[in-house]
């Protein structure tokens, strides 16, 4: 059974960091491309930035480019999101999931590990 659970979000002032954390369970977390999407009320889920199997390729969205660092651990099974100099537009609910090959974009792969998990609530105050 595949379980994705994310966490780290929390309430941050502009300027302040933040790092969000996702364990994987029930797929084999090392084969796949991993990503982190965020999503906000009356929007579709937005691909912040993805990393390749092996770390050795990442891509970020434009607007977090220079900001956010995404990694991995493929011997703990965890996927994390590095979040420096936030904005009020980063807020959001953010999800991992895993994500298909890419190359200007984060696109969730098919089946139960492109869905996430519940999502960890980031919230940027001005």
């Amino acid at each position: 059974q595949v379980q994705v659970v994310e966490s780290g979000g929390g309430l941050v002032q502009a300027g302040g960091s933040l790092r969000l954390s996702c364990t994987v369970s029930g797929f084999a977390f090392e084969v796949y491309h991993m990503g982190w999407f965020r999503q906000t009320p009356g929007q579709e889920r937005e691909g912040v930035s993805c990393i390749s199997w092996n770390g050795g390729t990442t891509y970020y969205v434009d607007s977090v480019k220079g900001r956010f660092t995404i990694s991995r651990s493929n011997a703990k099974n965890m996927l994390y999101l590095e979040m420096n100099s936030l904005k009020p537009e980063d807020t959001g609910m953010y999800y991992c999931a895993a994500v298909s090959p890419f190359t200007q974009a984060c696109m969730v792969a098919n089946g139960p590990m492109g869905r996430g998990g519940q999502g960890t609530q980031v919230t940027v105050s001005s």
